[in-house]
């Protein structure tokens, strides 16, 4: 048996996977199921604490799920029949704030993992939030925006018995937007009668939104890199960039690197990728995306696979496209010195094994893209306030706090002598376990 890898967390994926079964969706099983990864990772870093067994209990079960199914009017007449989900991991230290994601390979057990996950950022950076999140299944591309509203608008009515802005808090996240965000808001203030801003993040500046809330995510990932090199005594002149994912989260972030300094000299979308040995023009590459839909082919580049990028000879990965992109299959090729994990769970923990005993170090994602929350959370007091702050009290707030987090979360590996991930989860849970044991346990 692998360390971690203990009999509750095998019980406990045991009977969510009947339940899985018994809505109708097989889920996968071994190392490509990200909620088998995340609590293999929990039990990694509970085997450095002295924690009550009730209290790792708790915190391995989600505390709540939903699943819903639920019809839509297509713009041809037929009736179409949507899953959905809404998972809360974790309400001790808040209400639970996480994203909704729209994709055809949404499943039960990665929303599970998803808001674990979430639960330890908030918890990493001292918000106070617990962690949640949402999906439907579906492909966002192939309905018309008014199917795509009408579809949005009946999942945040099938979802509200959960939402408030004090008790659940969505926001964007892979395959959503602003756009869907203020549906939501929408939608919920209609059943309440006013306009209730705070019940969702990540929406237009124009109904409560913040400023800096889109570029969040890539630009605190920029600045755990900054930290990250200064740590590790690496450049920055000369260091070299690879980005999987140039999308909202990997082009702000690529953009920052450069702005400290960094090369660029490879980016991929899900359609593929380019290399260039000089660095990559990234305004040029923005206006070839716009127009042709995808970085490939780009003047001056040569394509390649987003396989390719990963084992590419650079200084730093981002990986901001999925989870599971670096495994067991491949962790032996990966060619950087430093992984930035600008995704959640894009690295498996046999691949974590690997890494480490390669020499490499990463900078978690409870870490690495805790900046989309972060700034979330700055939205949520603003709206709670009806006071707005300007853009640069804001990015000056992130700044702060995740560069407070990164140093938090190194002093706690070298005091522990463990690797980042482990550290940085092994915060998180130290705090949710003060949080638990000082409300106490009701009744």
């Amino acid at each position: 048996m692998k360390a971690g890898r203990d009999e509750g967390s095998t019980e406990c994926a045991q009977e969510f996977f009947s339940i899985s079964r018994a809505l109708g969706k097989e889920p996968c099983t071994g190392e490509d199921n990200p909620y088998l990864n995340a609590l293999a990772q929990f039990d990694k870093a509970v085997a450095h604490l002295k924690l009550k067994r009730g209290v790792v209990d708790t915190l391995r079960y989600p505390k709540r799920e939903l699943s819903v199914t639920f019809p839509v009017v297509m713009d041809n007449g037929d009736i179409r029949i949507f899953r959905g989900y809404r998972v809360h991991h974790s309400v001790v230290k808040g209400p639970s704030k996480g994203g909704i994601r729209y994709s055809p390979d949404v499943t039960l057990d990665e929303i599970r993992a998803l808001a674990m996950l979430m639960t330890w950022k908030s918890a990493l950076m001292n918000l106070p939030f617990g962690g949640a999140k949402g999906g439907v299944v579906v492909d966002p591309k192939a309905l018309s925006r008014r199917e795509l509203e009408r579809m949005t608008r009946r999942y945040a009515t099938e979802i509200s018995v959960f939402m408030g802005p004090e008790s659940d808090i969505p926001a964007p996240d892979l395959g959503t937007d602003p756009q869907i965000m203020a549906w939501i808001m929408d939608t919920y203030s209609m059943h309440r009668g006013f306009s209730v801003p705070a019940v969702v993040t990540g929406k237009p500046v124009e109904i409560g939104g913040s400023l800096g809330r889109t570029e969040a995510t890539g630009r605190g990932v920029a600045y755990t890199i900054e930290e990250a090199l200064r740590f590790y005594n690496i450049g920055p002149s000369g260091v070299t960039v690879a980005v999987q994912g140039f999308g909202n989260v990997g082009s702000v972030a690529a953009a920052r690197c450069v702005d400290l300094g960094l090369k660029v000299i490879a980016v991929s979308d899900s359609r593929g990728g380019i290399y260039r040995d000089a660095s990559l023009d990234l305004d040029a590459l923005n206006a070839h995306k716009s127009e042709a839909g995808t970085v490939m082919d780009f003047p001056g580049a040569d394509n390649i696979s987003n396989d390719e990028l990963l084992t590419l000879k650079c200084d730093v990965v981002i990986c901001a496209a999925t989870e599971n992109q670096i495994t067991s299959r491949n962790a032996d090729k990966i060619g950087a010195r430093l992984i930035a994990e600008g995704a959640n769970a894009p690295t498996t923990l046999e691949a974590d094994e690997i890494l480490t005993s390669r020499g490499i170090s990463i900078i978690p994602d409870i870490l690495c893209n805790a900046g989309g929350v972060t700034v979330s959370y700055l939205e949520w007091v603003q709206d709670l306030q009806s006071f707005y702050w300007p853009l640069d009290q804001i990015n000056r707030h992130l700044k702060n706090l995740m560069v407070d987090a990164f140093q938090s979360v190194i002093g706690c590996c070298e005091t522990h002598n463990v690797p980042n991930r482990v550290g940085a989860q092994m915060l998180a849970i130290q705090r949710l376990n003060e949080a638990i044991l000082i409300r106490g346990i009701y009744p």
